[in-house]
């Protein structure tokens, strides 16, 4: 016999069947209890992964990394500021913006919209507006045209498509023989972009060319601010304090963590939350594992008393123990690892085919961000999740077997 005693026996004790197939039915449903606990915590906490990725893949698509302004409203002589800022280390791309705030009119139609001036080609290096335009093309917005590219609920309010002339009023006043009247232009849209539900991207944006936005505000050559991108999008924060030392104080500097940071936060935290509510699930089971080996033991009392009147040691019987509950910890890890990938390498289609096959829609993208249930695999997360069920189904083999170790054989053995 190679294997080491406790080794040995505590696997015999796990294989056998002959004697009480009670006991070998439960120690089954602990290791089904725990591998369906792993399971369930890896699915969901990739399922949560997924939606994270999708939410912060809308967010960075269309909202640039940091932006700087000026406290005073508008920047000059921005040209040198570009370039200061595209020769700081973290910094990928920069690209000027105007932006402000206008009614949008078509027949009778009205809504309002941030109408943002940019320059396509640099804001094609910043964010994915152009590969978001669904009808028409960004390069379509030439200066001094007056081509204006609204989002798909915003051109669903006004009843508008390519090709129609809507009219932009904006708060600013100008001074005319009829007296002080607001200021406003006619746009022609050349374009319609969808950046998807949930943050109302497409509900209240339009972008028009930089120069066409100077003239609608009427701010001559001056900007609102420009947009960089960095390396590393998490990096924002530093970064911000990182240019607030090399620009001057009248320079104001946002990020995207102060319009979406609480929101990501609290998607983290849910996600934890989560983690520890469905570990719930693999406590559980390792508590049933207790109650396992306490009845395996009741019924090896015979057993335990033979062998320590051969020689066995408390350590030697409580080693026994503790591997086949060791063992029943480990395969049923094992197994809701494998399943948990699995089904999250699976999930989503099998959401599609229940909601193909019964004709309904358990995600609505106005109320989930998408239309689909989203999933990516963490390895990090597996192997915290595995790691947890064999700590916890360790720990629960430790009092059956400490109470076993503790067994008089004497006791044992005076009615056999």
């Amino acid at each position: 016999m190679f294997k080491p005693a406790p080794i040995f026996i505590g696997l015999r004790y796990t294989r056998a069947k002959r004697r009480n197939h009670f006991i070998s039915f439960i120690s089954l449903t602990s290791m089904l209890g725990i591998a369906l606990g792993v399971m369930a915590l890896i699915t969901v906490l990739s399922v949560m992964n997924g939606f994270d990725r999708e939410i912060k893949k809308r967010v960075f698509s269309m909202v640039p990394p940091i932006t700087v302004s000026s406290l005073s409203g508008y920047l000059a002589e921005w040209g040198n500021l570009q370039k200061t800022l595209q020769g700081i280390p973290g910094v990928v791309n920069t690209a000027p913006f105007v932006n402000g705030e206008a009614l949008l009119t078509f027949n009778s139609q009205v809504a309002p919209a941030l109408v943002n001036g940019i320059l396509p080609e640099q804001e094609k290096r910043m964010t994915a507006l152009a590969e978001k335009v669904v009808q028409g093309k960004l390069s379509a917005l030439k200066p001094g045209t007056f081509g204006i590219i609204l989002g798909e609920e915003l051109a669903r309010r006004l009843n508008v498509s390519v090709g129609d002339k809507v009219t932009a009023v904006t708060p600013q006043m100008s001074l005319t023989p009829a007296g002080v009247v607001p200021r406003f232009k006619r746009f022609t849209v050349v374009g319609i972009f969808n950046a998807g539900s949930g943050f109302g991207f497409d509900a209240a944006l339009a972008y028009t060319n930089l120069t066409d936005a100077q003239k609608l505000y009427g701010v001559g050559s001056l900007i609102s601010g420009i947009h960089i991108s960095l390396e590393n999008v998490f990096s924002a924060p530093q970064m911000s304090k990182v240019l607030a030392g090399k620009l001057s104080p009248s320079a104001y500097i946002t990020n995207w963590t102060d319009q979406f940071g609480a929101f990501f936060h609290a998607v983290r935290l849910e996600k934890t939350m989560m983690f520890f509510i469905l570990l719930l699930i693999v406590a559980v089971a390792a508590f049933n594992l207790v109650a396992t080996l306490v009845m395996v033991v009741n019924d090896k009392e015979a057993d335990i008393a033979i062998m320590r009147t051969f020689g066995a040691t408390p350590r030697m019987i409580m080693s026994i123990f503790m591997v086949q509950g060791g063992v029943i910890g480990l395969v049923g890890t094992l197994l809701g690892v494998l399943g948990g990938i699995w089904l999250t390498f699976h999930v989503t289609e099998i959401v599609n085919g229940i909601e193909h096959l019964f004709h309904v829609q358990f995600l609505s993208s106005s109320v989930y961000f998408v239309d689909y249930l989203p999933s990516e695999l963490q390895w990090v997360d597996v192997a915290e999740i595995g790691l947890t069920a064999l700590v916890l189904s360790f720990l629960a083999t430790i009092y059956p077997a400490w109470q076993a170790s503790r067994m008089d054989p004497v006791e044992a053995l005076r009615y056999e």
